[in-house]
């Protein structure tokens, strides 16, 4: 059997891809074994390596760069939101005058690399006279590229919908702005959601490039604490705690997101619809029969 897309495969190529998975798999596993076995070779496994994770001060200054993470993780998602929705609605104007800055704003942002953006602060922004604080420096180049891109998403969900409904909002007397708000952009965000969502994990990953402005932050600590001789400069065993904590940062900030991407899916619950009365004899008003069946006269 077979169809359009999708051909089933027969009894040789079921056994020829059952052999290219098995051998995928042994790769994968030669891999991941020679990086193991190399990494246990030059003594990254030793109890002196990791020594210096047994002291109550490390898992301190730990936690202090997981917080610093967050809270420049935090700002950079409400930022990029809130520039990302402005921008897009701008780009969305009917009007050329509006429409082309906004564009351009979105285009500049896109084009620049947040390093450059947080080097353009934080190193730049003092030949002027302007100094910045690392915090500020991450925060911004964060907000500014990871805006331009939610605004290009949020745009795109705009456009994707169907055309009636927002002929039907005009239908009923909305305006641009009513249109835009109580019925375009709620069901693009919806459509949208996994996109922002895998936006908002590239920003949180994006916060380990403030290490090179000196910003405080889990990468930056795991370089600090591997340079360090007298514990052994672990820089392999810091690497993988703190890989370890973005990855469990990357999985509660997915994990968040779909239990909110499930519950804005999710159909709201509509009252029990009033049984019809039979109309009076000779009422053929039309607000009489909305108004009978529980609706509203458009």
């Amino acid at each position: 059997m077979s169809s359009v897309l999708y051909d089933v495969p027969g009894p040789k190529a079921i056994v020829r891809n059952r052999i290219l998975g098995v051998l995928t798999i042994v790769v994968v596993l030669a891999i991941v074994g020679f990086f193991v076995w190399r990494l246990a070779d030059t003594g990254q496994f030793t109890a002196q390596k990791w020594s210096a994770f047994t002291y109550t001060n490390v898992w301190t200054s730990i936690l202090n760069a997981t917080l610093a993470t967050l809270a420049a993780f935090a700002a950079a998602a409400v930022g990029a939101l809130v520039l990302g929705f402005v921008l897009a609605i701008g780009r969305l104007s009917n009007h050329k005058w509006v429409r082309w800055p906004f564009t351009a704003v979105i285009e500049v942002f896109r084009a620049i690399p947040v390093l450059v953006f947080m080097f353009l602060l934080y190193y730049g922004f003092p030949v002027i006279g302007i100094r910045m604080e690392p915090y500020w420096a991450v925060v911004i180049a964060l907000v500014c590229y990871n805006g331009s891109v939610l605004a290009e998403v949020i745009r795109a969900g705009v456009e994707s919908l169907p055309s009636g409904q927002a002929e039907a909002g005009y239908a009923v007397g909305l305006r641009k702005a009513g249109v835009m708000r109580l019925i375009l952009l709620p069901q693009a965000i919806r459509a949208m959601m996994p996109v922002i969502i895998a936006q908002l994990v590239v920003t949180l990953k994006d916060t380990a490039l403030g290490f090179i402005i000196t910003y405080p932050e889990l990468l930056f600590y795991a370089k600090y604490i591997g340079a360090q001789p007298s514990v052994g400069s672990p820089i392999i065993p810091a690497t993988i705690i703190v890989g370890a904590i973005y990855i469990a940062l990357c999985l509660i900030l997915s994990f968040v997101a779909t239990l909110v991407e499930k519950r804005l899916r999710r159909s709201p619950r509509g009252d029990v619809a009033a049984p019809v009365q039979p109309l009076q004899q000779g009422a053929t008003d039309t607000s009489l029969i909305v108004a009978q069946r529980g609706g509203s006269a458009i």
